[in-house]
């Protein structure tokens, strides 16, 4: 194969598009980096001074100089959250009926959208990587450098490996986030080789991982155990999220399709949506939403290992149907405007 027809044949990762979008990405990644560091030093001076609520769960954190890497961790995970939470919004922009109040382009939303897209998944990983760095330190029992970091490793980054208390859920559910967050986020610079209906099927479930990562957070999350008035901010920023993803139900961009299928899937989303608004009203104006209680030893655990298995299988086997249904009627029924989608991808 010649130069000229290796240069004309289309890649199945745009991979330009994608060095593109990184460059993009440093002012947000930057800003994303500062954010982490004050919240470090907010979660930190609270260690030190003794006023955090995680200390009555974890009172050996008390050292706050000895865990600043677990510190680390926790930061990343919280300024990953918000960076998901933007990122969501943007994209529900994005994918809603233009609205008239918005003093920015739809192109300008869809790049930010891009953007903030790959600086959560770059805190995602910076938020486990300073875990499993705090792991290696800990696992000073274990003999040379190559047992605790093997150790570590499986701790971190391996699905179900660590066992230990909430953990054993908790990180599960936040590895499931982000290793699921990887190919769902960047399926957007293949979408030419998997076709636009596809792609779309893919991006659109990319809202589980959002609400894993809220999940893993607010239930496990160890700074905001007893820490009513915080845990109830976070809940109350999911308002807005919901509102939006009601808003694109009942107006998508695009003219959604009339067959039976489609318009049951549109009512269940809706319906989910909507019940959405209404749980977070009732947690926010409760104060519970399932969380440790102040006083209240610990209790088993509600959800476990098998329960989330079984869910990711069934969120696995969902998605395939979707997508192949999508390929079968793509060929046939694709239209003028998803071919321009296709071809229309930022160079």
């Amino acid at each position: 194969m010649s130069d000229v027809q290796k240069i004309c044949q289309p890649q199945w990762f745009d991979f330009l598009a994608f060095r593109q979008d990184l460059r993009a990405a440093l002012a947000d990644a930057t800003a994303a980096l500062v954010i982490t560091l004050v919240i470090f030093v907010w979660l930190y001076r609270r260690i030190d001074s003794g006023v955090s609520m995680t200390l009555q769960v974890m009172p050996m954190l008390a050292d706050a100089d000895r865990y600043w890497m677990y510190w680390m961790c926790e930061a990343f995970g919280w300024s990953a959250l918000l960076w998901a939470w933007i990122t969501v919004m943007l994209g529900l922009l994005r994918s809603s009926r233009r609205l008239g109040w918005l003093p920015v382009s739809v192109a300008r939303i869809e790049k930010w959208h891009r953007t903030t897209s790959l600086t959560t998944i770059a805190l995602m990983f910076g938020h486990a990587f300073w875990l499993f760095a705090e792991f290696v330190r800990e696992n000073e029992d274990r003999r040379g450098w190559g047992g605790r970091t093997w150790s570590a490793f499986v701790d971190t980054f391996v699905p179900g490996a660590y066992a230990s208390g909430t953990g054993k859920v908790a990180i599960f559910i936040g590895l499931l986030a982000f290793y699921l967050a990887i190919p769902l986020g960047l399926a957007f610079y293949a979408r030419r080789s998997i076709g636009a209906r596809t792609w779309r099927v893919l991006h659109a479930s990319i809202l589980v991982v959002y609400v894993l990562s809220v999940w893993h957070t607010l239930l496990y999350g160890t700074n905001v155990w007893y820490d009513g008035w915080f845990r109830t901010s976070v809940w109350l920023l999911q308002l807005p999220v919901a509102a939006l993803l009601l808003t694109r139900l009942l107006a998508p961009a695009r003219r959604p399709g009339q067959r039976r299928l489609d318009l049951l899937g549109r009512a269940v989303a809706r319906s989910c949506a909507a019940a959405t608004i209404v749980m977070v009203l009732a947690v926010a104006a409760s104060g519970r939403d399932g969380g440790r209680t102040l006083g209240v030893g610990g209790a088993g655990l509600n959800v476990t290992r098998t329960m989330v298995w079984i869910g990711l299988l069934v969120f696995i086997a969902a998605v395939t149907a979707f997508v192949y249904r999508a390929q079968r009627i793509a060929p046939a029924r694709q239209t003028r405007a998803e071919r321009e989608e296709i071809e229309s991808s930022p160079r």
